[in-house]
């Protein structure tokens, strides 16, 4: 019901949310194709890794670029652009059907995700400005309940769509998805613009650090940042091995991987839920004694999906693992929204995603190579145990005393 008063009641986030809807949606269908795709051009788990390491390093170099930009541009129009960027790059795979060739499969994964970190950053950014007080907890809980929500119908619908009509009508969806948001975007009222210091002077070398200053000065920041990075550290190689689970371990085609897409974001949506009802009730103690928890259910319950024999037993540990991770993401990003100051908020959520994206290419990459020469569970089941360690480090750092609330 928060949910629906809050869209009733906040036409900006409205707008903002249903672009959201659209967008994502049709990403997850470029997303279930491409790596489909790519998996079927050689036969090879490298190739899949290397499709995802082609969606991730250009992130990670861009995002410093795309902070600064949100920090000291009108901030929906920076999204704005970039969602037209990224329509022309979706419609542009429909060339695979005609050059199916691996080269060009990386070249456009790489373009489509050079927009991507403005238009993420820039959401998170603009957050605070379309949602202040008891509105801002319930638009950051929503926005991201959407994201898995998308997440999970999505992939499945992207699944289906693939396995029934092709690589084509997902491009095709993708790109018009992506118009959508850019439209969506345009309706939203107001000045995004964040309001610099007279004389301040342009200088992206050093407007980036400053965000970088602010993150290492403020413990609790950084050790959330850094508990991205540690989620990525085997989270990562989840990327490759649902497709490789859905395809290779269960030989259910672009249909099962899918289904376990979808049944991850089902959990991530039902995690946001648990997120929204702890935020509003739990203390700051209480807060991180529950990441800890999170942390250790994630991957627990991510090391027994790489284990299961049948679908349906791997399917119900990965929603389980998902849903701790949702409760996580929701608790973590609110403490970002409410403390990181506006004038920062472009480089400080792009620099979190930058480094869990450094992260996350580092175990794709090591879970591509590994793939070809060890078995898949045995990779899985790694990673899982890197993920589970996140929780062992940071039960030492709040033992230790170093996550003292932010005054």
């Amino acid at each position: 019901m928060q949910f629906l008063a809050l869209l009733r009641q906040n036409p900006n986030y409205r707008s903002l949310w249903v672009g959201q809807l659209v967008s994502e949606t049709g990403y997850h269908f470029n997303s279930i194709a491409a790596l489909s795709l790519s998996l079927h051009l050689t036969g090879s788990g490298s190739t899949v890794g290397a499709v995802m390491i082609a969606r991730t390093l250009p992130a990670i170099l861009v995002a410093p670029v795309a902070g600064v930009y949100l920090d000291r541009l009108d901030r929906r129009r920076v999204m704005l652009a970039s969602e037209l960027f990224r329509a022309l790059i979706a419609l542009s795979f429909l060339l695979l059907l005609q050059w199916p060739v691996t080269a060009l499969l990386y070249g456009l994964s790489a373009l489509l995700m050079v927009a991507t970190p403005f238009f993420t950053a820039g959401r998170s950014s603009i957050l605070p400005d379309l949602a202040t007080g008891e509105e801002l907890h319930t638009a950051n809980a929503m926005t991201q309940t959407t994201s898995w929500l998308t997440l999970s119908f999505g992939t499945m619908l992207g699944g289906a769509a693939v396995a029934a009509f092709g690589y084509g009508p997902a491009f095709v969806f993708n790109a018009s998805a992506f118009l959508f948001s850019a439209w969506s975007i345009s309706r939203l009222v107001g000045s995004f613009r964040v309001v610099r210091e007279a004389g301040q002077p342009d200088h992206g070398v050093r407007e980036f650090r400053e965000g970088l200053h602010l993150l290492w000065r403020t413990p609790l920041l950084l050790a959330i940042a850094l508990a991205g990075v540690g989620w990525a550290s085997g989270g990562g190689a989840a990327q490759i091995l649902f497709t490789l689970f859905g395809e290779v371990v269960f030989r259910a085609g672009p249909a099962g991987v899918g289904v376990i897409w979808g049944f991850a974001g089902v959990g991530l949506v039902l995690g946001g839920f648990v997120g929204l009802r702890a935020g509003r009730e739990l203390s700051f103690e209480q807060y991180k004694w529950a990441i800890a928890a999170c942390f250790f259910v994630i991957g627990g319950a991510y090391m027994a999906f790489t284990q299961m024999e049948s679908m349906a037993s791997a399917v119900f540990f990965i929603t389980l693992s998902r849903i701790a991770m949702g409760a996580n993401n929701v608790l973590n990003r609110s403490m970002l929204l409410h403390h990181v100051p506006e004038a920062y908020r472009g480089r400080v959520f792009a620099t979190v995603e930058m480094l869990m994206n450094v992260s996350m290419m580092v175990s794709m990459t090591v879970a591509a190579l590994a793939v070809d020469r060890y078995p898949i569970r045995l990779v899985g089941l790694v990673a899982g145990a890197l993920t589970a360690l996140t929780a062992v480090l940071w039960t030492w750092a709040n033992l230790a005393g170093k996550l003292r609330a932010m005054r």
